[in-house]
């Protein structure tokens, strides 16, 4: 059984062809492309390079393409892609305006291009299917909660993952199966023996923070939107719901200039002023750019706030995992976020951290109570699991 894996963005389109013949599930081909302007073209271009590696004899030998969506009304979980979970996708349009559009054109593409193929979407919101209604509500009237106001969570796939493979890494091979087993038993099953907590840290363009006990998500940092939480390369994160009434008063702005802001001009561009990337910020906070340091300074202020957070929900914790572009590549924001908390069983080992460059590794000291991790993440694995469980359930 062969399965695409499509990772759609508003101007990109990355994928990976898995094969899960003979019980294997190895990446068979992976490959992308930037500044998308006619995903049709870039689909078929997609399509011949399976072919010229030899990966595919036609679009015939795939079993279905996954996608790794972000959220829908009143739909979460591995569908499949019709056209009312399309419609469903297009009521947040607003909401995930830098992720629905691209996944609704895309699906569509690929639908028009294989009209017999599965298309089937993974929601990066069922995660945290099993998260409190304490944990997912904000103060707001019953009405706005049952249209969408809550606190949804992101970055599904990849914390996932982390619940997966920290699992295996710590030793707990049973609360590994549990978090394998998430999207399939929506009861999720209960696991003997002491609590496994893991704080997982998705640092990248976006980024989130997640806390979880056994396998299974308890809360996150992002909420109704992926604009939410920290902040993003060029999004805003957090934001008091008064700010943006002042502020169209103040500028004479619409709520859709507003939004455009918040989304486009915000989050670590927005403070830094330099770049939405955090490569570039570094060197210009190092150059003795203030707005760069501030940046920098705020992005760790907010991540130590979530890890806070979870490790006092968790009563404590077993491990911390950096995942992600930023989680996994930059040392020093990883060495400023463990800063001065040996008191709540967080040692880092400074030789350990600076050495390590996107690899699964340990970088806390030997006698540190809370193991700290770099586990590079794999979205795509999980979709890939998943739309292949959900052939197997058909």
């Amino acid at each position: 059984m062969k399965i695409l894996v499509s990772n759609i963005g508003s101007t990109s389109l990355k994928y990976r062809l898995f094969d899960f013949s003979d019980g294997k599930s190895g990446v068979l081909a992976k490959g992308g492309f930037e500044r998308v302007t006619d995903y049709a073209a870039t689909i078929e271009e997609c399509l011949t390079q399976l072919k010229d590696g030899g990966h595919i004899e036609s679009e015939n030998d795939l079993a279905a393409v996954g996608f790794k969506t972000v959220m829908a009304k009143d739909i979460s979980g591995c569908v499949e892609a019709t056209d009312d979970v399309l419609e469903a996708m297009e009521f947040y349009s607003s909401v995930a305006p830098a992720h629905n559009p691209a996944y609704i054109a895309g699906i569509r593409q690929f639908r028009a291009k294989m009209p017999d193929k599965p298309m089937v979407a993974l929601f990066e919101t069922a995660f945290y299917q099993h998260t409190s209604t304490a944990a997912q509500r904000y103060a707001v009237p019953q009405e706005w909660y049952d249209l969408g106001v809550r606190r949804w969570g992101f970055h599904g796939a990849s914390h996932k993952f982390i619940a997966e493979r920290s699992a295996e890494l710590l030793g707990r091979d049973d609360v590994a199966e549990r978090a394998r087993n998430l999207y399939v038993n929506a009861g999720a099953s209960p696991v003997d023996g002491p609590d496994l907590r893991v704080i997982s840290c998705h640092m990248g363009g976006s980024s989130s923070i997640t806390g979880i006990r056994n396998g299974v998500a308890i809360g996150t940092s992002m909420g109704m939107s992926p604009q939410s939480g920290l902040p993003h390369n060029n999004r805003v994160g957090d934001l008091d719901s008064h700010a943006l009434p002042f502020i169209m008063r103040k500028l004479g702005i619409t709520a859709d200039e507003a939004q455009e802001t918040m989304c486009k001009q915000s989050g670590l561009q927005g403070v830094s002023g330099v770049s939405n990337d955090i490569r570039d910020i570094a060197e210009a906070a190092e150059q003795g750019n203030e707005r760069a340091k501030l940046a920098l300074e705020l992005f760790v202020h907010q991540a130590r706030h979530w890890i806070g957070a979870f490790h006092f929900d968790l009563n404590g914790a077993d491990a911390l995992v950096f995942t992600a572009g930023i989680g996994e590549n930059r040392s020093p924001l990883r060495e400023s976020i463990c800063a001065n908390l040996e008191n709540v069983g967080i040692k880092l080992d400074a030789e350990k951290n600076n050495n390590i460059r996107a690899e699964e590794a340990v970088i806390s000291t030997d006698d540190s109570p809370v193991k700290v991790m770099i586990i590079p993440t794999n979205e795509e694995l999980v979709v890939a699991r998943e739309v292949k469980r959900f052939l197997d359930n058909r």
